[in-house]
């Protein structure tokens, strides 16, 4: 039997495919109860009304039961809000990987992000320049690079 955290853990975002939902920060806390072996998984939605949250119960559910624990709650939690410095750095190194620009980590809550620049997932290149303010889902924007001229999906700071 696979332990609840790792089930749980390994899911992929349904939106964003190369990073799962540990890797994205969503996941808050996996917990058994003794003795009943009951699961309950608490969840962060990357923004209120997120249209990916209900797959994301859905595949928990899923994957805690395939992996032998068939009595799962999932818990949606607003307070903290969730942050992109919840992002793991393999997530971001993940999501670098599939062209996705992560965003920049704050690490300071008295600093106002600002984004002057986001740098070419594919080439590097700071001389990028924002083409939408939203990109394939809400959560990203679409930027386009002057140097390699391809587009590329940025994950916007929250």
């Amino acid at each position: 039997m696979t332990s609840a955290r790792d089930a749980a853990a390994a899911v992929v975002d349904p939106e964003i495919r190369v990073i799962t939902i540990d890797e994205l920060g969503i996941l808050r806390a996996v917990d058994e109860e003794p003795g009943t072996g009951r699961v309950v998984v608490t969840i962060t939605p990357t923004y209120t009304g997120c249209p990916a949250m209900d797959v994301i119960r859905e595949d928990i559910r899923r994957a805690l039961a395939t992996a032998g624990h068939p009595d799962a709650e999932v818990r949606t939690v607003y307070h903290p809000a969730w942050s992109t410095d919840w992002i793991s750095d393999a997530g971001r190194a993940k999501l670098a990987a599939a062209g996705i620009a992560p965003p920049a980590s704050r690490g300071d809550d008295t600093v106002v992000p600002l984004t002057l620049a986001v740098r070419c997932p594919r080439c590097g290149s700071p001389e990028t320049t924002q083409i939408s303010r939203f990109g394939s889902t809400a959560c990203k924007a679409l930027w386009r690079c002057r140097s390699c001229s391809e587009p590329f999906d940025h994950l916007k700071a929250l």
